[in-house]
């Protein structure tokens, strides 16, 4: 796991919530708000800790600088089974704990969704990706993080030496971002031969029937009952022989015990911190391109952020498109010309931009 420490951005305010009677406590992470209110989503898991929350924080630093938008980076983490029972009342506590602190907009991530940023607003007015019917852009159903991966994908690809059309894709985690990713990738000619839930994974090399899989994800709860291919480990995934790996679900995924069996060209970074630093570097060695997290996946909060700013769906996703292709192209160019890790060119790009607007600001 990398280990975050705290720098010359932030975080600003790491915020323990204790809840003894509904017997649950959260996490708030501002970790900076120089370019504005902070944006980041509400992780639901019996897992998360406060280090993952700081480092998830900071991602969204990054991700909402670089996209360009009126926005710093928080996050926010509710230790709970997402499948609770009892979740709509925990957001619900949850969002009256929040209500003053102005600084912080919550939006959905791993184990929230629109319903619960519903609930959240209901309580206290401030939420984005709301449900459509009350006025939002549901980022989850359009589908808004998934078409940014694909986006990516277009830029990325020669850099990888990769013809998108035609291209291998494995994806790691078929949730929400992962299903819209293989979507708009299949749009553009990518072919899909693995995917993977928490059940396991299913592999074929001549290509998985999309709207099958997605079928059967619905229909019986795991890819692992698709009917033609292998049925694997969770972890078989990463071994997969592909173009491009999209790990699109949890943490640190990708780490040095398991990345010398990457055999993909191209890493498109679908969750946030999937890869750890060490891995990065050793991707980097052997020729593999990996694109951080805050570049890949940032559709979903440039969506929540036109959203937060009344625009339109189709304004959000001409957004989405210019914004990420654009950082793309920037980020590989410094990248091959300085012969650095796309993620410490990303990462420069990035805090030059808080720091210049932190220069600014009063300093009490």
């Amino acid at each position: 796991m990398n280990k975050f420490t705290i720098t010359e951005i932030g975080p600003s305010e790491v915020i323990q919530l204790f809840f003894p009677v509904s017997n649950f406590h959260a996490i708030v992470v501002v970790d900076n708000t120089a370019l504005g209110p902070s944006i980041g989503g509400v992780r639901v898991s019996p897992d998360v800790t406060v280090e993952e929350v700081k480092r998830l924080a900071r991602t969204m630093t990054m991700k909402n600088s670089i996209a360009g938008l009126p926005h710093g980076g928080g996050k926010a983490g509710i230790i709970a089974d997402p499948k609770d029972p009892k979740k709509e009342r925990y957001f619900r506590i949850f969002a009256q704990a929040i209500k003053d602190l102005q600084e912080y907009i919550p939006g959905p991530d791993m184990g929230s969704n629109e319903e619960c940023m519903a609930w959240i607003y209901d309580e206290i007015g401030r939420a984005t990706a709301l449900p459509e019917e009350i006025g939002g852009l549901p980022l989850d159903k359009l589908g808004a993080t998934g078409f940014g991966l694909a986006e990516c994908a277009e830029i990325a690809c020669p850099y990888a030496k990769i013809e998108l059309k035609g291209a291998k894709v494995a994806i790691q985690g078929f949730g929400s971002v992962g299903k819209a990713a293989v979507k708009f990738l299949s749009e553009k000619g990518a072919i899909v031969v693995a995917a993977s839930d928490t059940k396991g994974s299913i592999c074929n090399p001549d290509g998985l029937d999309i709207k099958e899989l997605m079928a059967v994800k619905e229909e019986k709860g795991s890819v692992i009952h698709y009917k033609t291919g292998t049925v694997k480990k969770c972890e078989e995934l990463f071994l997969t022989s592909c173009d491009i790996l999209i790990p699109a679900a949890t943490a640190d995924v990708i780490s040095k015990d398991n990345v010398d069996g990457v055999k993909a060209k191209l890493i498109l970074q679908g969750a946030n911190i999937p890869a750890t630093l060490d891995a990065e570097e050793i991707m980097h060695k052997k020729g593999i391109l990996s694109i951080p997290d805050f570049i890949a996946n940032a559709g979903g909060v440039i969506m929540a952020a036109m959203e937060y700013a009344k625009k339109s769906e189709k304004e959000a996703f001409d957004a989405i498109s210019e914004r990420i292709k654009k950082n793309t192209k920037l980020i590989l160019e410094k990248t091959f010309n300085e012969k650095t890790l796309p993620r410490q060119a990303a990462e420069a790009i990035a805090k030059e931009r808080v720091l210049k607007a932190m220069a600014y600001k009063r300093v009490s």
